[in-house]
């Protein structure tokens, strides 16, 4: 399947819904640090349900540790900056989608290691700032499954 990458998350629900995601399409989820708050948060549990036991989730320490440990995948970072659609790549199983943090999205210098063929969006009306990130993590990781034809789904 595929792996979810959150640079340093801040807001215990959303990942609490991605927890919930990954679980039910069979994703890995990493957590880069520092994270906006503790992973017994009730609002990351009460969010999760009881799906935690379900997924596989991965903390790192910080982003070089993430980097390592998912090395060799290929790696697409999604940013409101960045020009393709997230519908163009042709996803393979192993991939890694990166998301940044609710508040500010990934910094350049993250954005930056990612080739540019791989940063990707999710196409907005004009004036709008961006979705919520569970919202944008269930929007590309549904595409690159669907890619694969639901491998995997009931």
């Amino acid at each position: 399947m595929f792996d979810i990458v959150l640079y340093q998350p801040e807001i215990p629900p959303n990942t609490g819904n991605i927890i919930r995601l990954a679980a039910n399409t069979g994703a890995t989820l990493h957590l880069v640090e520092p994270l906006g708050f503790r992973l017994e948060d009730r609002e990351l549990k009460r969010a999760g349900l009881d799906y935690h036991e379900y997924v596989g989730v991965i903390v790192h320490k910080n982003w070089e540790a993430a980097r390592e440990q998912l090395r060799g995948k290929r790696m697409f970072a999604f940013s409101t900056r960045a020009l393709r659609r997230h519908t163009e790549p042709a996803y393979r199983a192993g991939d890694a989608l990166l998301f940044g943090p609710e508040t500010r999205g990934l910094p350049p210098e993250i954005l930056g290691s990612v080739p540019e063929e791989r940063r990707l969006r999710l196409p907005l009306r004009p004036g709008n700032r961006s979705l919520n990130l569970s919202n944008a993590v269930a929007v590309a990781v549904y595409e690159a499954w669907r890619q694969q034809d639901f491998t995997g789904c009931a």
